[in-house]
């Protein structure tokens, strides 16, 4: 009878390291394609909330949300935050929605998207009670998180870039928010190479902020949306 030969120590380190490739392997497989997955998941859960301008009338939403972006100078809108206040005017106009919420960056002194985007939409015609600002939207998180806790909306209309209204509605929708997108991209920016490859990482951080659902850096006490937006106002 012959003897069973038993593997050798080698054989067996061999086997081992295998096993050590095969898991590295499939844990850099999954690294390269969770971003994807996740891209594609905030993207279509997202996009069902989508709809035109004129759609919005339907909503009767308790405010239109226009999301910050860069100012030049001291009031001057960058054409993209100018799209987006334009965007929100159109929204409000239409009946879809009681008021205008500003939420942006005037975290410094010498910087302030809020109080520009306000002064543009009063300019425009829109009575000044019903533009609220929201000084503290330091992201896309914070701006659904304070337009919940602080302002107090339910039910919201959000205008930005179809690019980063993705991100936008599913983080409204993940906080609770009953939220709708409406896209403003009436013309071509320079940036937009940069800011669809910035978006693909924004989508994969903010796809786990809104399961751990951190607090923004400011909260405060609310401000109910349905009042007057004079209380947002800086004050002398």
């Amino acid at each position: 009878m012959k003897k069973e030969k038993r593997p050798s120590r080698l054989q067996k380190l061999s086997k081992e390291k295998k096993c050590v490739l095969i898991a590295i392997c499939i844990l850099l497989v999954i690294g390269i394609l969770s971003p994807f997955v996740i891209n594609g998941v905030v993207v279509g859960n997202a996009r069902r909330y989508f709809m035109e301008p004129e759609q919005t009338e339907q909503v009767n939403a308790d405010c239109v949300i226009a999301l910050g972006a860069m100012v030049w100078g001291e009031d001057t809108l960058s054409h993209m935050l100018e799209d987006r206040v334009l965007g929100a005017i159109d929204v409000y106009e239409r009946g879809g929605a009681k008021k205008i919420l500003m939420s942006g960056d005037h975290g410094q002194k010498d910087y302030d998207e809020v109080n520009a985007m306000k002064k543009y939409a009063v300019e425009k015609g829109v009575d000044a009670d019903d533009v609220f600002m929201d000084h503290a939207g330091f992201s896309t998180y914070e701006t659904m998180y304070r337009a919940r806790d602080v302002f107090q909306a339910k039910k919201v209309v959000i205008v930005t870039q179809k690019y980063h209204l993705y991100r936008a509605v599913y983080v409204a929708r993940a906080l609770g928010l009953d939220a709708y997108g409406v896209a403003s991209d009436p013309r071509p920016y320079s940036s937009a190479v940069y800011n669809n490859a910035r978006e693909f990482l924004a989508r994969v951080k903010d796809f786990f902020t809104a399961i751990v659902k951190p607090e923004p850096t400011y909260l405060g006490e609310a401000i109910p949306i349905n009042g007057s937006g004079s209380q947002t106002d800086d004050q002398a």
